[in-house]
């Protein structure tokens, strides 16, 4: 008998067929999830040091208002939307004045909320990983399910428990099996190292 993948596959019956869609979707979307949060990271770290390089002389001068114009043209920079929260809620502040705090305590109150929601922001997505690499393995578990249940449907078909009645079935099993593992364990992996990077990014908002 022949085992290929393309032969197990043509052999499952349509449930089997959809537990493997269903995790093929998985990894589909675990590799968006992945490819859009690194280049967003990407542009962000660019953005920031243009962003840097752009307020420097106006901090040495204490134009505020120029580094809240800079930080609102650099909109893919975290840094620059933390700046734009700060110095705007500054300007803010020192014009109007709030509850008899500063303008300093109203940019200080101010950041703490923008590094939350920026906090959220740069976690983006990353629950459909965390939800992938603990879920696929159940998925292919059901696919092994499913797998033993054709096996044993072929033995009680062909009346006898050699080779040629459980083969395809158990196959099918193992081949679901290796799937969902191959979805979840990447997912982890990345998930965990898509979390450092986050935490290094948000370390580096909080200096």
């Amino acid at each position: 008998m022949n085992f290929s993948l393309a032969h197990i596959y043509a052999s499952m019956g349509p449930l089997a067929k959809t537990i493997a869609g269903v995790l093929v979707v998985m990894a589909i979307a675990s590799i968006g999830v992945v490819v859009e949060r690194l280049w967003s990271f990407r542009k962000s770290a660019r953005d920031s040091r243009s962003f840097v390089r752009d307020i420097k002389p106006h901090l040495e001068s204490w134009n505020i208002a120029a580094v809240h114009k800079s930080a609102e043209a650099h909109k893919a920079s975290a840094l620059a939307r933390l700046f734009e929260s700060i110095t705007r809620r500054y300007l803010q502040g020192h014009e109007e004045g709030e509850g008899g705090l500063t303008a300093v305590e109203l940019a200080r109150n101010e950041a703490e909320r923008a590094k939350e929601a920026i906090g959220a922001d740069l976690r983006k997505g990353m629950n459909v990983l965390a939800s992938v690499g603990s879920v696929a393995p159940f998925v292919g578990l059901l696919g092994t399910v499913v797998g033993i249940i054709g096996a044993f449907q072929g033995i009680a078909s062909k009346g006898s428990g050699g080779l040629g009645a459980v083969s395809a079935g158990i196959a099918e099993a193992l081949i679901e099996t290796a799937f969902g593992l191959m979805v979840a364990i990447p997912a982890v992996l990345l998930f965990n190292y898509l979390t450092a990077r986050v935490a290094r990014l948000e370390l580096n908002l909080a200096r």
